[in-house]
């Protein structure tokens, strides 16, 4: 049985060396949070440019985090590049793996992980799709009970969710401390009470998305317009209440319970008609051009940019109006 989320006061332990193993976008958004927490952080990645990338990333997220309160004087100082994943895991008291979205890559890595790392050291995937469930099958139970995926969305130093996704082996005391670690680095973990591939978040915003591509393929609006959709409505809504408490208030004083009675109907034939794109590759080769000819006249580095900035408002928003006050 998956195990679900225990009532009570998690396991309190101490946290004060993190390998990240992977420095892919996640991985060095993972590193520059966690220095800026104050632990030792110890990096490995095949990547030759593997130095650079992280002195790149730690510069680029340092204005950040410190608008997130976070001192980051020294914040390169406490991170390590390590020569291979033995070396980084050698004394962590807290592995986050984020390599390729491969069922046996994980399999062999955790293998590694479980072998070389300490035996109390928390073993955890930023896996976006599979459940640990199918990478630990060959594990031991003692091993695989401290593993489990603690999956962030990007990037991870500045968007809180981590959803925290038991496997079946995975033990309690574990959960706990996944939770109480990514809390202990600012991060919102939700634990989430069975496995699912792609589990809530991706989930929905692949729900989302298809829908965003029928919309375009069909003619409907630009994938620019498309944003402006979001970016003026639902992102703002959902941004403060989310989709339950956004209806639930829809409802006026009557509610969720109203709004299921007299729109209910209505949104089950809409669910209905929600359309499927076709994404032949003539199909997928507009939407590309599409969104390129939108986007396409910024840099990456400018977009990401102006993304950051603009959560960090939001954030800033939601921190200042007291976003737990539902």
């Amino acid at each position: 049985m998956t195990c679900a989320p225990e009532e009570g006061r998690a396991v309190t332990r101490t946290f004060r060396t993190a390998a990240v193993i992977g420095a892919g976008t996640i991985g060095l958004s993972w590193t520059a949070l966690f220095a800026a927490h104050g632990l030792t952080v110890r990096v490995s990645d095949p990547r030759a440019d593997l130095a650079e990338a992280v002195d790149e990333a730690l510069a680029r997220s340092a204005p950040h985090l410190a608008a997130r309160g976070l001192d980051v004087t020294g914040l390169a100082g406490r991170v390590h590049i390590a020569a291979d994943v033995t070396e980084a895991v050698r004394d962590a008291d807290v592995v986050q793996e984020n390599g390729p979205e491969h069922v046996e890559f994980k399999q062999d890595l955790f293998a590694t992980l479980a072998r070389e790392a300490p035996g109390y050291a928390l073993l955890l995937s930023s896996s976006s799709a599979i459940p640990s469930t199918e990478f630990t099958k060959e594990l031991a139970d003692d091993d695989a009970a401290r593993v489990l995926i603690g999956h962030p969305f990007n990037p991870p130093h500045l968007v809180p969710l981590v959803e925290v996704v038991p496997g079946r082996r995975t033990g309690q005391d574990a959960v706990r401390a996944a939770v109480d670690f990514y809390t202990s680095v600012g991060r919102t973990p939700v634990v989430e009470r069975k496995e699912i591939p792609g589990f809530v978040g991706n989930r929905l915003q692949n729900a989302l998305s298809r829908e965003a591509v029928y919309l375009v393929e069909q003619g409907v609006v630009t994938p620019e317009e498309l944003d402006t959709v979001m970016t003026n409505s639902l992102g703002l809504r959902w941004a403060t209440v989310g989709p339950f408490l956004g209806s639930h208030l829809g409802g006026g004083p009557g509610g969720y319970r109203h709004m299921a009675e007299h729109i209910g109907p209505s949104m089950q034939r809409m669910w209905a008609n929600l359309g499927t794109p076709s994404q032949n590759h003539d199909q997928q080769e507009r939407l590309v051009a599409a969104v390129e000819k939108a986007y396409g006249s910024s840099t990456y580095s400018q977009l990401t940019e102006t993304r950051d900035r603009r959560q960090l408002a939001v954030l800033s928003a939601l921190d200042s109006t007291g976003k737990e006050e539902n």
